[in-house]
């Protein structure tokens, strides 16, 4: 099990990046996924521009990440991973409907998901379960579907950020955060 390094406890070059992920994410708290790697500025800084660069820039929708990122995680069974991604992506389900009552993440096979949605749900899960099953007809089903060269990259990157942020959470033994909880 990792160590926990809340803010107080962190180095400066820590709590410069807890800083820009509480920034960043918007959220007046570290996640445990980030604290669990805290002794280690540098692993830390590493792992939190990936995590940036593939979930919150680029072109494709959070919401869309943030789905293909709690499918996986499930799939994985990554106790961390499926809540933190689950409470986020459900979140966001008034970026796809106006109804307050749907739960995003209980409901991907409803005809509220996009066509586009369900094709990079599947195609970017099946990428990070099985890598060396993947073809080309995977690209060209996102392709039909509209996604760009850049986009393609962007979802297929998921697979990789996920496996890494899922094997992290289970061999830390980190926790969901309480903040997440309440919030949930």
């Amino acid at each position: 099990m990792y160590k926990v390094v809340n803010y107080d406890d962190a180095s400066a070059e820590t709590r410069a990046i807890y800083d820009d992920s509480m920034r960043t994410l918007g959220i007046p708290f570290v996640l445990n996924w980030l604290k669990c790697q805290g002794e280690n500025s540098a692993i830390l800084k590493g792992n939190w521009e990936k995590l940036k660069s593939t979930l919150i820039l680029g072109d494709v929708p959070n919401v869309l990440k943030q789905i293909i990122i709690h499918n996986i995680s499930k799939r994985k069974s990554c106790s961390y991973c499926t809540t933190v991604h689950g409470i986020f992506a459900n979140s966001m389900s008034a970026a796809l409907t106006d109804d307050k009552d749907f739960v995003l993440t209980e409901n991907l096979n409803s005809d509220i998901i996009p066509s586009s949605y369900k094709t990079a749900i599947k195609v970017v899960t099946d990428a990070a379960l099985e890598p060396q099953a993947f073809k080309d007809e995977q690209v060209k089903l996102l392709q039909e579907e509209g996604f760009s060269a850049t986009e393609i990259i962007e979802l297929l990157s998921l697979a990789d950020f996920v496996n890494m942020a899922t094997t992290i959470a289970e061999i830390s033994g980190i926790k969901v955060d309480n903040e997440l909880a309440e919030a949930a």
